[in-house]
């Protein structure tokens, strides 16, 4: 399988390839990377944010001065 990755400067589209020994392989790859997104991050971080604040009464963030950030609210998107 392949990746495109386009953004980065010095190369406007780049063209990652994949090999793998079997479809199982490749599917553990294609998880690992869907792991390793912003989103995935993102949507990680409110969901532990959501579940500390419910066992503390807290909110997690606030001691950073960045609880009101939209990108780290639930429904907004970067």
């Amino acid at each position: 399988f392949s990746l495109s990755v386009a953004g980065f400067v010095e190369e406007p589209e780049r063209k990652y390839c994949f090999e793998c020994d079997s479809k199982e392989q490749c599917q553990e790859w294609i998880e690992a990377l869907k792991r390793a997104s912003y989103e995935f991050m993102r949507r990680s971080l409110i969901f532990y944010r959501n579940e500390i604040q419910k066992m503390t009464g807290k909110d997690p963030l606030e001691q950073y001065g960045i609880s009101e950030e939209a990108r780290f609210q639930l429904g907004t998107h970067k």
